[in-house]
């Protein structure tokens, strides 16, 4: 399932506005989460496709059996209907796009 991970699909520093332009073009919506240290978002299942995007900080994401590290810059795609959870892996805050198609 490593292909639900892009390195690098964004150019750093994230602009919002680049991402939430290429994801609209693809169908998808774009909001941003400001998370402090150790915030946890654990097992949610959607019933539409997903996409996440560091901004800032880093984050640990599992997708069914998988589990990715993410940097400013990676997306990761969530097929609708995977267990999935989002964990700020910073010592600080984390800032990352999600969106729904």
């Amino acid at each position: 399932m490593t292909e639900l991970l892009t390195r690098r699909r964004f150019a750093t520093p994230v602009a919002q506005e680049s991402v939430a332009d290429d994801w609209h073009g693809r169908g998808y919506s774009c909001g941003l989460f400001v998370d402090p240290p150790g915030r946890q978002w654990l097992d949610f299942v959607h019933d539409c496709n997903e996409l996440v995007t560091v901004v800032e900080g880093r984050l640990e994401m599992h997708v069914g059996d998988e589990r990715f590290v993410m940097e400013p810059g990676d997306e990761v795609f969530i097929p609708k209907g995977a267990l999935h959870s989002v964990i700020n892996a910073s010592d600080g805050v984390s800032k990352w796009l999600y969106g729904y198609d």
